[in-house]
């Protein structure tokens, strides 16, 4: 009897416990307008801000560019870029959302690059970010 009375009770509590958890939520429709928008302005974002570490600047393009080819013959798998701030050529190399990882690019690049920084970026691609593991 007892056995019985136990099973029942356990039984009621599951049935229960699956009928509570039939949840409906009502949306404003103010609020889905607004999670439309936003989804659309993050869709049409084709950068990302994050850190590079600059290895090179310089006034001078033909030396940039030798940098450049240097670089990208020793370290393949790492995304380099260049900027023209007038008058400097910046060389910047790696692509990263924090900066953790890239001081650990910029470590590894003193050996060969001692004036290496970080800097930030606002212009990443996000496959920029993909290539790279460390």
């Amino acid at each position: 009897m007892l056995r019985t009375t136990f099973l029942t009770f356990i039984f009621v509590l599951l049935v229960f416990s699956v009928w509570a958890q039939n949840i409906q939520i009502k949306e404003d429709p103010a609020i889905t307008t607004l999670l439309d928008q936003f989804v659309g302005v993050n869709k049409t974002k084709t950068y990302i801000s994050g850190w590079r570490v600059q290895i090179l600047a310089t006034t001078d393009r033909v030396k940039m560019e030798t940098t450049r080819d240097a670089f990208k013959a020793q370290y393949p798998y790492l995304p380099v870029t260049w900027v023209h701030e007038r008058p400097y050529y910046l060389l910047r190399a790696g692509a990263f959302t924090n900066k953790l990882d890239a001081m650990g690019l910029q470590q590894e690049l003193r050996a060969m690059y001692p004036s290496t920084y970080l800097t930030q970026d606002n212009q990443i691609s996000p496959v920029e970010l993909i290539g790279y593991q460390n």
